[in-house]
């Protein structure tokens, strides 16, 4: 396989869909609203987890582009729970994506304490040899939540995925502390948000 031509529109999707997420916070700012955006990323899987993976899930290599969905992925980071929800209705209401799949590890978390709200799109790119509809995975997350995560990514990746019994107990105590800290900033909310306004109104006002 060409593994630089066949990648080549998915990270013109992921690209593309970076600048167009990162733009609601712009466009919250010029309405003095908060937005539920705090930041987004994005990365095309490695070609060598691709493989693993492919392997491990016994797929085809023929049929990545409609059987892995995750070759493109996106990560949306809010602040708090209740901003998911509202990113998540931004994405639904987009006219240039389709809404494939969605996945609520929030409502139902990982065994392992794994939270985050996955949405699955068809999202189109054009390129030179024409329209190519990529598959792109945005992941919605708190900032708790994506600590956690990268946290386990990282020991997953020390075990090849067998994490020592002592150690998965311990992340998913760490995964519940996360959670309710997530709980304790939703609660308070509202005093946040003003604080923060007060702050960036103060930095204006400085410069």
């Amino acid at each position: 396989m060409e593994w630089e031509i066949f990648l080549a529109p998915y990270r013109q999707a992921v690209d593309e869909l970076k600048v167009k997420l990162r733009g609601y916070r712009d466009l919250y700012e010029v309405t003095s609203e908060n937005s539920p955006i705090e930041f987004v990323t994005g990365r095309v899987k490695p070609i060598p987890s691709i493989i693993e993976k492919a392997r491990r899930k016994g797929m085809p290599l023929t049929q990545l582009n409609t059987q892995m969905q995750d070759l493109a992925g996106i990560r949306v980071m809010c602040q708090f729970v209740d901003d998911i929800r509202r990113v998540v209705e931004l994405i639904r209401s987009r006219t240039d994506l389709m809404v494939v799949e969605e996945r609520d590890y929030i409502s139902e978390k990982k065994k392992s304490g794994y939270r985050s709200y996955h949405v699955v799109v068809q999202y189109p790119v054009q390129t030179v040899s024409g329209e190519k509809k990529i598959l792109v995975e945005i992941q919605v997350r708190t900032l708790a939540m994506n600590f956690w995560a990268t946290i386990e990514h990282s020991l997953n990746y020390k075990y090849n995925g067998k994490i020592p019994s002592d150690v998965k107990t311990r992340l998913l105590r760490a995964a519940e502390a996360a959670f309710r800290l997530d709980e304790e900033m939703s609660q308070i909310r509202d005093e946040i948000r003003v604080a923060q306004l007060r702050f960036l109104q103060k930095n204006a006002d400085e410069e």
